[in-house]
């Protein structure tokens, strides 16, 4: 264990060591019910070492979309992890060379007894987006993916069903991004039709990639998607995404990808929504296609 630790580190100190020095910064938004709140990060590179810094970030929220330091950490180290040994055996050693730091009783080093369980699955995407934009700003890093998991709860006295739904992932400078997928921090699959039709009082109406959903560029990003549930039986839905108001960010000249929608019986909803529905109510989920990435000029000829 003692070198497999040894061995991460030094993977990870010599292709920190390949990167530029120097110190940027980038910032973004979580669309919380009160209005937006800021993350703002910035990243040093100097040497072997990587300094990550979230001091210009909103003071923690009164609803749970803040983050204790632990999973802040963790969306850093998986950004720092992809920009230099991604195949690498996760262990202790690949972070030793990452000190990440945040103001308490910020929005990502919330202090107790702040409710924090859309900073583990949200806030926690938009560090992703964060940091991987403060890089982008000395080399090339692929653009935002759909940055939320699409959170989806619908239940009563009789039950109760979750599901998280994939969108597009960011083009990045060699390649578009694929379709309907979890991206960065979540991975989970969807529970096939079939399986979820005969166990629920749900019926899905459409289920398909929403074309055209990705932003253009050399490089285009993927395609989110749609679905839509029929319910049944009298019940609540609970609806707790992002990049409603505004769609992942393309990046070097790339447009950005269409925002996200939810939309209960063709009525477009907030980001974080709850309320009852009635037997027959359909709740249409639209999720966010991926930036893409450099200008269309600049594509490869074949």
């Amino acid at each position: 264990m003692d070198e497999l630790y040894a061995y991460s580190e030094r993977m990870v100190r010599a292709a920190i060591a390949r990167l530029p020095d120097g110190r940027w910064s980038a910032e973004d938004v979580v669309e919380a019910v009160d209005g937006h709140l800021v993350v703002r990060a910035t990243v040093e590179v100097e040497g072997e070492e990587i300094r990550i810094d979230f001091a210009g970030t909103a003071p923690q929220d009164r609803g749970n979309l803040n983050c204790p330091l632990s999973v802040t950490r963790s969306a850093c180290y998986f950004v720092v992890r992809c920009l230099t040994e991604p195949d690498l055996p996760a262990s202790g050693g690949a972070f030793a060379p990452v000190d990440v730091t945040a103001p308490e009783g910020c929005l990502v080093n919330a202090r107790a007894p702040a409710a924090v369980v859309a900073g583990n699955t949200e806030t926690s995407s938009r560090i992703v987006d964060v940091v991987f934009r403060a890089f982008g700003e000395a080399f090339p890093v692929p653009a935002q993916g759909q940055g939320t998991m699409n959170n989806l709860a619908l239940g009563n006295e009789r039950f109760t069903y979750y599901e998280t739904i994939g969108g597009g992932q960011g083009a990045c400078p060699d390649a578009d991004g694929p379709s309907g997928v979890h991206v960065a921090m979540s991975n989970t699959l969807i529970t096939p039709v079939e399986a979820l039709e005969l166990s629920y009082p749900l019926r899905v109406e459409r289920w398909h990639l929403r074309e055209g959903s990705g932003g253009h560029g050399a490089r285009r990003g993927g395609d989110g998607v749609v679905r839509e549930l029929r319910v049944l039986e009298d019940c609540r839905v609970s609806v707790l995404a992002e990049r409603r108001a505004r769609g992942p960010r393309g990046a070097r000249g790339g447009a950005d990808g269409a925002p996200g929608r939810t939309l209960i019986d063709g009525e477009e909803q907030p980001a974080k929504v709850t309320r009852q529905l009635r037997a027959g109510d359909v709740v249409r989920i639209e999720t966010p296609g991926g930036g893409g990435f450099g200008t269309p000029r600049d594509s490869p000829v074949p």
